[in-house]
């Protein structure tokens, strides 16, 4: 007994937690610009290539459904040899993509770019979030709220100086530089990365508002659970809005006529689209932690309902008022302060669901749904150029987040508790039986 006390890992200090999170934080970051500055790209190619611009957002599709759909075997990985391997391979390919995007000059090779890239960023979010969860057992909407805040906010800063590069030197000068840069920067973090061992961390936290499970779910049993394909589910149609705004927030200003109008807030003054863009990163990174923090507060499906319906009341508002400059750059940061927070609250409420041992991976697996919900991408724009208007593919994305703002608490919150409860009940008569052997 003695022996084995001495070799069980002592407790970490919370300063050693906080510095894993922060290099979490700086690697999201530093692949930020791989989704969210995507669209400044896409008039300059079309404008050079001529391509159509549903066949070029094929390329942004095809980036998220390689960021995500891989994310569980690359979450199988870090749960089985940590992160520094992964997120190391990660941070290469995240480079390797952007430069192929420099030199590309058909359809096929920007599709390889951003397939490429999708892979590396992929292994880069999901790392760094299940490693969140798992440092953070006692914090965890807080922790992955403030790690997807780096993807969500992250590109924030480099805003205008893309679009200054893409103006000055060219679109190909922008995916160069910013792709090398970007790359070398996440493989070096890499190699200060760790996960915890058993007793370095808390226990799981205890409170009313939310129930988690003392049961280790393996990957292969999670999705035999038909509360995962609920959360799936929501996860889809809340995902697809926020991501057809993110690809074609440019070219909706552009069709509304309102990119180029100057703006005026709180003394500030800019094009409407650079403003909308550079309010849209920073609140789209502040909500993650925030609702994060108020889930673990308030319970984590509560939270959805509330980010949910007021996700769908902005796009709707968005529907009717967009058309004015001032509008639609207050309500597109409305809009995602509304919706980044799905990349703090589906991870975490899959953990407290089934366990943190395989966190990376079965948030992984949930993680997908964000590939899937990508494939609605280039369906918005078919629908946008049939009909020569925004407005249908808004009020499908509206009537969808309030429809998932009803299923957080009227089907996910008492069937996700009885589901707990049936774990932990298992858990007690597992442990008896051993007990009773020994």
């Amino acid at each position: 007994m003695a022996t084995r006390e001495l070799l069980q890992p002592e407790r970490v200090s919370d300063s050693y937690r906080w510095m894993q999170l922060v290099l979490g934080v700086i690697c999201m970051v530093m692949i930020a610009n791989l989704q969210y500055g995507w669209t400044f790209f896409v008039p300059e190619i079309q404008k050079t290539f001529g391509f159509d611009r549903a066949a070029i957002q094929w390329a942004f599709t095809l980036f998220v459904l390689f960021e995500t759909w891989l994310v569980p075997v690359e979450g199988w990985f870090v749960d089985k040899y940590g992160p520094k391997i992964v997120v190391l391979f990660g941070g290469v390919l995240c480079g390797l993509g952007w430069v192929i995007n420099a030199y590309a000059s058909t359809l096929n090779m920007f599709y390889l770019g951003q397939v490429i890239a999708g892979l590396g960023a992929g292994a880069v979010y999901g790392t760094c979030v299940g490693n969140a969860l798992k440092w953070f057992p006692d914090k965890r909407g807080l922790a992955a709220g403030i790690t997807a805040a780096g993807f969500g906010a992250g590109s924030a800063l480099t805003v205008a100086p893309i679009q200054w590069m893409i103006a000055d030197k060219g679109f190909q000068a922008a995916f160069l530089n910013f792709g090398i840069g970007q790359g070398v920067i996440v493989a070096a973090l890499a190699f200060f990365l760790a996960a915890p061992r058993k007793g370095q961390v808390p226990e799981v936290a205890a409170n009313s508002a939310n129930v988690q499970s003392r049961r280790n779910y393996t990957p292969p049993e999670v999705v035999r659970q038909p509360i995962f394909w609920l959360m799936y589910f929501m996860f889809v149609i809340v995902g697809a809005g926020g991501l057809m705004i993110t690809a074609n927030l440019k070219p909706i200003a552009a069709d509304i006529h309102v990119d180029k109008v100057p703006v005026t807030i709180l003394g500030v003054t800019m094009v409407a689209i650079t403003f909308a863009a550079t309010i849209d990163r920073v609140l789209n990174g502040l909500t993650r932690p925030f609702f994060g923090w108020v889930s673990d507060k308030i319970g984590r499906e509560n939270t959805m309902f509330i980010a949910f319906a007021m996700e769908g009341f902005g796009i709707y508002m968005l529907y009717l008022w967009g058309h004015d400059p001032l509008w639609f750059v207050l309500l597109s940061g409305f809009v995602f302060f509304a919706w980044g927070e799905i990349y703090s609250l589906f991870p975490s409420t899959c953990t407290d669901t089934f366990g943190s041992k395989f966190a990376a991976t079965n948030a992984g697996l949930l993680y997908t749904a964000k590939g899937t919900a990508a494939l609605l991408v280039p369906i918005a724009n078919y629908l946008q150029q049939s009909t020569g208007s925004w407005d249908g593919v808004f009020l499908a994305a509206a009537g969808a987040n309030i429809l998932a703002s009803i299923l957080a608490i009227g089907l996910l919150k008492p069937w996700r508790k009885r589901v707990v409860a049936n774990a932990q009940a298992e858990v007690s008569v597992t442990t008896d039986a051993k007990i009773a052997v020994a």
